[in-house]
């Protein structure tokens, strides 16, 4: 591991913009670790690992051995944006796939738009659906990181930081044991965690 990551290099995605190509940012081929997704977060945590997770196992079903394209991808969270961890995890989706709801980019002269790619649609079954908009071919996933549990003294350890009565043991047991488990998570690649329901 490189000494200026702060998670593994892999698992990692790799993505082709042609926006970012026309607009100069290199050859538009972007490769993300979960490092990047860490830093925009501002955050590391099973929420954000499993976005990166979840974008990376669509990506292989939607484009198997061709170079995935951002921009190229609509996303669609079953369940409203303020939901559980719909909001945080949707923003993971933006990062890497460039699907934004209305806020996003309008496009130039018609093309390369991203506003209205990722929305919500409230229903009674979790889930999200990921859609290749060249080919609409699209695969429903879902994250669940219960086979890979926390700690057992990380909620009591965390309730103590958070109220004050945490000296720097509790917070470093606290803070090891949280990292360790999103490392865990992302060593699983999405093996245990990640399913595809449709």
């Amino acid at each position: 591991m490189s000494e200026s990551l702060m998670f593994p290099e892999k698992p990692l995605i790799r993505l082709y913009d042609p926006l970012g190509e026309l607009l100069g940012a290199g050859d538009g081929i972007f490769t993300y670790t979960y490092d990047d997704v860490a830093k925009l977060s501002g955050h590391a945590c099973p929420t954000v690992a499993g976005g990166f997770l979840l974008v990376k196992r669509a990506l292989e079903e939607l484009w198997g051995d061709e170079m995935p394209q951002r921009g190229d991808i609509r996303v669609t969270v079953y369940g409203a944006q303020d939901e559980g961890t719909n909001g945080p995890i949707s923003q993971v989706f933006t990062q890497l796939t460039g699907a934004a709801a209305g806020n996003g980019f309008h496009g130039l002269g018609g093309q390369f738009a991203r506003d209205g790619l990722l929305q919500f649609q409230p229903t009674g079954e979790p889930g999200f659906r990921f859609e290749r908009i060249s080919t609409g071919d699209a695969v429903t996933l879902i994250y669940d990181p219960g086979n890979i549990p926390a700690a057992p003294t990380m909620g009591e350890d965390l309730g103590r930081i958070l109220g004050g009565f945490a000296d720097e043991n509790i917070a470093a047991r606290f803070r090891n044991a949280w990292r360790e488990r999103v490392l865990n998570i992302l060593a699983d690649e999405g093996r245990s965690t990640v399913h595809r329901v449709d």
